[in-house]
C-alpha cells in the first residue's frame, strides 16, 4: 500500500487557514487600543488601555474576506485590467516576436537580462517603495525566461527579489522611509548613507542568487524547483517565432510606452526633491491607462472592436484567481482590526523594550518588526502604527530615529519577499503558478542571509 505524497495546499487555502488563526487569536489575545492623535491618527505611547474583547466568530472569517475584495478592489481591478492589456498585446503575436528577436541577438547571453532587469527593479523599490506595481510584469517576464531556457521561478525572483531587494533597504521611499522618518522626527537623509550600502550589497547578494540559479537550471532542467509545479511555459522552436513586423515593432514601442508611463505617473517627485511634475496616480488611474493602452493597441494592430474585446477579456479572465488572492490576503487585517488586537500585540512589543541597552534595543525592534510585518503588510500602515511609539522609547536606549526607521524598513522588506499575507508574493506565484513551498525552498537561504547581514548592519550603527 503507497501512501500518499504530501502535497502543499493552494494559496487559497494557506489563506484561508491564516484567516482562522487570526480569527481564533482574537478569542484568546486580549482587545487593547491607544489614544490617537494628530491628522494621521498615530498612537501616542503610553496610552494603551484594554478594551472590550471583540472574538472574530466563523461568519466574520467568512466577511472579511469580502471586505477585504472591498479594500483591495482598486488593485485588483489594476490587475484585470493589466491582464486584459496583456492580452491584447499577446493577441497581435508582437510579444512572441519580440521575445524570439531578443533571444536571437543576445546569442546565449540572455542571462544577462537577469543583472539589468533585477537593477532596475530594484531602483523602483528603493526609490518610490515599487512592490504592488511589480505585478503587471509578472506575465510578461515569466514567458521570457520560460522561452529563454529557464524555469518561471528565474522570471518571478528577478521582478520579487529585485524589487524586493530595493524596498528592503529604501532610501528615499516616501511611503516607508518617508512616513516612518516624518514620526521619527527626523530628516528622510539621516541613516542615508548605511541604506545606500545595504542596498548595493543586498543588491548584489539577490542578483548572484538568482544567476547562480537560473546557470544551473538551464544545464540541469531536472533541478529545476519549479519542474511539475504548474503551467507549461513551452519554449518556442525558432520556426514558431512570428516575425516582427513594422506593425508589431509600433505595438512594442505602445507597450513600453505604457509601462514607462506608469513608472513615471507613480514616482513622487516632489517628496524626493526632484524638480519634475509630480501626477501622483494610483491605481484608479493606472487601471485606466492600461485600459486606454489595450483598446489603442488593438486598434492600429487592426484587430477590430470584436476581437480587440474578445482578447481583453479573455487577458483579463486570466489574472480573476490573482485578484482573489489579492483580496482575501487583505481580510487577515481586517480580522485584526475588528478584533481590536492590533494595538495590543503593538503593546506587547513597547513592553518587551523597555530597559534594553542600545544594541539590544534595536535588534529587539528589528525582531518585533518582523512578526507585526506579518499581521500588517502595508509598510505605510505599520509605520504610522509603531514609529511614534518606538521612536521615543529609543531616545531613552540612546537609539537615534533614523536607525528605528532603519529597522522598520528592513524587517517589513524582508518579510514582504516571503510571506504569505503579501499580496504581491502570492500574485506572483500564482502568475507563474509555482506553489508557495516551492518558492519558500528557493529563497530561505537568502532570507536567512539578509536577516543575518541586517542584524549586523543595525548592531554596528548602534555602536557608532
Amino acid at each position: 500500500m503507497h501512501m500518499k505524497k504530501f502535497r502543499m495546499p493552494t494559496a487559497y487555502t494557506i489563506l484561508f487557514l491564516l484567516l482562522i488563526l487570526v480569527a481564533a487569536a482574537t478569542w484568546v489575545i486580549p482587545a487593547g487600543a491607544y489614544q490617537r492623535a494628530g491628522e494621521e491618527e498615530a498612537p501616542v505611547a503610553g496610552t494603551y488601555q484594554t478594551v472590550e474583547q471583540q472574538p472574530q466568530g466563523p461568519g466574520d472569517v467568512i466577511l472579511a474576506s469580502f471586505q477585504g475584495f472591498y479594500d483591495a478592489a482598486d488593485v485588483a481591478l489594476f490587475i484585470l485590467m493589466v491582464g486584459g492589456f496583456l492580452g491584447v498585446v499577446m493577441r497581435t503575436g508582437a510579444i512572441d516576436a519580440g521575445v524570439g528577436n531578443v533571444i536571437r541577438l543576445l546569442g546565449g547571453k540572455e542571462i544577462l537580462l537577469i543583472p539589468v532587469l533585477m537593477i532596475l527593479f530594484s531602483l523602483g523599490g528603493t526609490s518610490f517603495g515599487m512592490w504592488e506595481e511589480t505585478m503587471a510584469f509578472y506575465p510578461l517576464l515569466i514567458p521570457v525566461f520560460v522561452s529563454a531556457g529557464y524555469d518561471p521561478l528565474v522570471g518571478i525572483a528577478v521582478v520579487l527579489l529585485g524589487s524586493g531587494a530595493g524596498v528592503l533597504a529604501s532610501t528615499v521611499n516616501p511611503f516607508a522611509t518617508g512616513i516612518a522618518s516624518g514620526f521619527a522626527g527626523v530628516s528622510l537623509g539621516d541613516g542615508l548613507m548605511v541604506r545606500l550600502v545595504m542596498l548595493v550589497l543586498f543588491d548584489a547578494i539577490a542578483i548572484w542568487y538568482v544567476m547562480a540559479y537560473a546557470a544551473k537550471v538551464r544545464s540541469h532542467p531536472e533541478g529545476s524547483l519549479a519542474a511539475g509545479s504548474g503551467r507549461k511555459f513551452v519554449r518556442p522552436a525558432g520556426g514558431d517565432v512570428p516575425i516582427l513586423t513594422f506593425r508589431r515593432k509600433v505595438v512594442l514601442a505602445l507597450f513600453a510606452a505604457v509601462f514607462l508611463v506608469m513608472t513615471y505617473a507613480v514616482i513622487p517627485f516632489d517628496e524626493i526633491g526632484v524638480p519634475l511634475p509630480t501626477l501622483g496616480w494610483w491605481f484608479s488611474e493606472l487601471s485606466g491607462l492600461f485600459l486606454a493602452g489595450g483598446v489603442i493597441i488593438g486598434l492600429v494592430y487592426g484587430l477590430g472592436e470584436a476581437e480587440t474585446v474578445d482578447a481583453f477579456v479573455s487577458g483579463a479572465a486570466d489574472l480573476i484567481g490573482v485578484g482573489f488572492i489579492i483580496g482575501i490576503s487583505r481580510g487577515i487585517t481586517v480580522l485584526m482590526d475588528g478584533g481590536q488586537i492590533t494595538d495590543t500585540v503593538l503593546y506587547w512589543g513597547e513592553r518587551a523594550l523597555e530597559g534594553a541597552g542600545s544594541v539590544a534595543f534595536i535588534l529587539l525592534v528589528y525582531l518585533i518588526y518582523i512578526p507585526l510585518s506579518i499581521l500588517i503588510p502595508s509598510s505605510s500602515g505599520l509605520a504610522t502604527l509603531s514609529v511614534p511609539i518606538l521612536a521615543p522609547l529609543g531616545e531613552f536606549a540612546g537609539i537615534g530615529g533614523s536607525l528605528i526607521v532603519t529597522a522598520f524598513q528592513s524587517a517589513s522588506g524582508l518579510v514582504n519577499i516571503v510571506t504569505p499575507t503579501a499580496a504581491v508574493v502570492m500574485g506572483g506565484l500564482a502568475l507563474g503558478e509555482v506553489p508557495y513551498d516551492r518558492w519558500v525552498r528557493f529563497v530561505w537561504k537568502l532570507i536567512l542571509i539578509f536577516f543575518l547581514l541586517t542584524l549586523a548592519f543595525l548592531a554596528v550603527s548602534a555602536i557608532l
